[in-house]
């Protein structure tokens, strides 16, 4: 994990937009609130982008 906070989905900055962190499997990462949604609602659209991201149920 870098120290970087970024959107996880869009790459978006925390200079460009406010984002959101989250815990998960032992690490950090962060989300904008457009992509929130996405998290809850859609995880099967992090696959690929958050390891393990095939394990998680809709919200």
């Amino acid at each position: 994990m870098s120290n970087i906070k970024e959107c996880l989905v869009c790459k978006k900055s925390s200079k460009e937009t406010p984002v959101t962190k989250f815990y998960y499997q032992k690490s950090e990462f962060y989300i904008c609130p457009q992509h929130i949604p996405v998290l809850i609602h859609k995880p099967q659209e992090l696959v690929g982008l958050l390891d393990g991201a095939d394990k998680l149920q809709k919200g």
